[in-house]
């Protein structure tokens, strides 16, 4: 007859850790690609918005100009884009 597997309140914290083996692959997959696609859209969303309203943002008595909302998208996309490597590779 095979042993009973232990209760739950029989198992410390680091006995669980231990037995982790963490994301599986298709996890990784899946959340880096997610990642990677949130940034690709950011930045082409963000840029086709950004064109269509250009010239009314040139117009606006504004301190943020074009150039600054072009770096925030063009950040957000990379730094979404570098979530997605980060899930692949190194979690």
């Amino acid at each position: 007859m095979p042993a009973k597997p232990p209760h739950a309140d029989e198992i410390t914290l680091k006995e669980a850790l231990a037995q982790d083996r963490g994301d599986c692959t298709p996890c990784r997959v899946i959340g880096s690609l997610a990642f990677i696609g949130l940034g690709g859209y950011t930045y082409v969303s963000g840029m086709s918005q950004l064109a269509a309203k250009e010239a009314e943002i040139a117009r606006a008595n504004t301190r943020f100009g074009i150039g600054i909302r072009r770096l925030g998208i063009q950040g957000t996309a990379v730094g979404l884009f570098g979530l997605g490597l980060y899930r692949f590779f190194w979690t």
